[in-house]
């Protein structure tokens, strides 16, 4: 595994835990070089198609969700390791549903039910983009269905 901070190839595992309910394996290494230390999370992999409104097919990318989150959130009182937690519990939620493809409704679903959990202000955020609010009247619909 190579070292995030200098590069190099030699790397200790210093512990292994089960994580994400067993759904992968959280390793904290250390760099025989620099002696820094870091986690690294192996998952089995299953490909997951996002189906787009056009019809069009991506492959699901975790960091797309990641900054869609980060943006919704921005000067919000939410942490980082929040919206980590968030986009984990999104990939975890698609990855158990019994198809590989997956519509851009339900991934946008399963971000807009977490949103609302932890911030108002950054669910509005996202939702405006999401289901593309043109005027003050979608923002107002929106906020009096989900009161």
């Amino acid at each position: 595994m190579k070292c995030p901070f200098c590069g190099h190839l030699e790397t200790q595992v210093l512990e292994s835990r089960i994580a994400d309910d067993g759904s992968s394996f959280r390793r904290r290494r250390e760099c025989e070089k620099c002696r820094k230390r870091f986690t690294t999370y192996e998952r089995a992999e299953k490909t997951l198609l996002v189906v787009k409104k056009d019809g069009r097919r991506e492959s699901f990318d975790r960091d797309k969700i990641k900054k869609g989150i980060l943006l919704a959130c921005h000067k919000r009182p939410v942490s980082a390791e929040l919206i980590d937690s968030m986009v984990d519990e999104v990939e975890q939620e698609l990855l158990r549903k019994d198809s590989a493809e997956i519509p851009t409704r339900t991934v946008g679903n399963a971000v807009l039910k977490r949103l609302k959990k932890v911030d108002k202000v950054a669910w509005l955020r996202f939702a405006s983009v999401y289901l593309e609010f043109e005027n003050l009247e979608d923002f107002e619909k929106a906020i009096e269905r989900n009161s």
